[in-house]
């Protein structure tokens, strides 16, 4: 269902006053992309993985266990957990880089907030939610 008229200026204002407390995060998001990781890194998981499993069946199929416990099974436990933290956390760190090109919209972003905006500077200190709080109040006082 598309949005109103009312509910897209609605969007726009909190858009550009996420861009006026956090860029950085406001263009990381923008992107879509925080979590991404390239077919590389997504290799490497994979590989690691597999070892993680066969160590994980090695360790139960061998006669060896130092003191009764497969210790074997549980290094192999241990690398396919770091696989999976590796697949999910090892790309974060450069979605943030990658979208740095979009950075370069987040003046005009603010600049469309007008007069509310410039109030918005002038308390600094109140944060976002503060001024969210207060443009909801004032709607509501005009009604």
């Amino acid at each position: 269902m598309p949005l109103s008229e009312h509910e897209q200026r609605m969007l726009e204002q909190i858009e550009s006053a996420l861009y006026a407390e956090d860029p950085k995060f406001a263009s990381s998001v923008r992107g879509g992309r925080l979590r991404t990781t390239s077919s590389r890194r997504r290799l490497q998981a994979a590989a690691l993985f597999v070892l993680g499993l066969f160590l994980l069946v090695a360790g139960i199929a061998a006669p060896v266990k130092p003191g009764g416990f497969p210790i074997i099974s549980l290094i192999g436990f241990i690398v396919m957990f770091g696989a999976g933290v590796l697949l999910l956390i090892g790309g974060s760190k450069k979605a943030g880089g990658s979208n740095d090109r979009s950075g370069d919209s987040p003046p005009s972003g603010p600049s469309g907030g007008g007069s509310s905006g410039g109030r918005g500077r002038q308390r600094k200190s109140g944060g976002f939610s503060e001024r969210m709080e207060d443009r909801f109040r004032r709607r509501f006082e005009q009604e």
